[in-house]
């Protein structure tokens, strides 16, 4: 693939064709990028945030800039990545043959405890991007990079042999005959094929499958998923397990945005993810079965209420995963 952001842009155009080695081609291809031109790397100036960075494109792409880019997981040589992108797929073939056994072996222990995983995820996923906001107008991408990220992650589920697609299910309403409420499903997964009881369950969820809704962010989204497992559990009557898998959430802050006209390159970051909201629907609503990101915020990990219900994604990927599917 030629090095050059208007290539990236006709990929990722195209979600159909996509397969891990596809993420894969597109980040060499844009690490390639940012090595060999002369972009401009910008660092946060927040001594908290100082590990954030930013790219700026240059008048080609009316100095357009990306998104914030967490570098304590973010790969930026393209040697390193395409040696932890080849581990990872090495991990992924150990991890089907020995599912929640792996973390058990001698021989991925070291690899587990380096969470390379989370590393190489992200990094797939932000090349995503930080190509997206490269367009002109970043908005025509942003669903792109959205779906791009659900295809990621149903991916690499297959990829340790379990079942997992998309799903559009039409509920009927109780007591209101010949009303259906329709849902759009990111995922439903199970480990293997769901053996269907009846036509009727056919339509909906087995019970033995998990629904899994995948977001870049909580932003502004949080609490549909909240009310979703609610609907869902209500309106089909049994527990409805719903796990939701997160990127991040992290922004640039909005005075960052507004001076990028500006070419002042002041940058900052802000946070996206809502405490009290995420806390205030799991005691009105119900908790969900498992939250997880790839890049969690540093709250999640001293708030005693968060942390009994937020983790990472590689605990989802190697063990919570099984568990769910057992």
């Amino acid at each position: 693939m030629t090095s050059t952001i208007e290539n990236l842009q006709n990929v990722i155009r195209d979600t159909s064709t996509f397969r891990l080695s596809t993420y894969f081609d597109i980040s060499k291809t844009f690490l390639d990028y940012i090595q060999n031109t002369k972009i401009t790397r910008i660092v946060s100036p927040s001594p908290r945030n100082n590990h954030y960075i930013f790219y700026q494109y240059g008048n080609e792409h009316s100095n357009k800039i990306t998104r914030p880019l967490n570098t304590r997981l973010f790969i930026e040589s393209p040697e390193v990545f395409k040696a932890v992108f080849e581990r990872f797929v090495d991990f992924l073939s150990d991890l089907k043959s020995y599912q929640e056994k792996v973390s058990d072996l001698a021989s991925t222990r070291a690899y587990v405890e380096s969470k390379e995983i989370n590393k190489v995820i992200y990094t797939m996923q932000q090349v995503i991007g930080c190509v997206g906001d490269s367009f002109h107008e970043s908005n025509q991408a942003r669903k792109k990079i959205g779906q791009l990220f659900e295809i990621l992650v149903k991916l690499i589920i297959q990829n340790v042999g379990l079942v997992c697609e998309p799903r559009t299910i039409n509920i009927p309403i109780p007591g209101y005959e010949g009303y259906k409420m329709s849902y759009e499903l990111d995922v439903v997964f199970s480990r293997e094929a769901a053996i269907l009881v009846s036509e009727e369950e056919a339509k909906y969820i087995h019970s033995s499958e998990i629904v899994g809704s995948i977001k870049t962010t909580s932003k502004d989204r949080i609490d549909k998923i909240f009310l979703d497992k609610y609907l869902l559990t209500k309106l089909l009557q049994r527990e409805i397990p719903v796990v939701a898998i997160f990127l991040h959430d992290v922004q640039r802050s909005k005075a960052t945005r507004d001076l990028e006209q500006s070419g002042d390159r002041h940058f900052n970051i802000a946070s996206t993810f809502k405490t009290n909201h995420f806390l205030g629907y799991t005691v009105a609503l119900n908790k969900l079965d498992g939250v997880y990101y790839v890049d969690p915020r540093p709250e999640m990990s001293v708030n005693a209420k968060l942390k009994e219900q937020i983790r990472d994604f590689q605990t989802f990927l190697i063990r919570d995963l099984w568990v769910f599917s057992k």
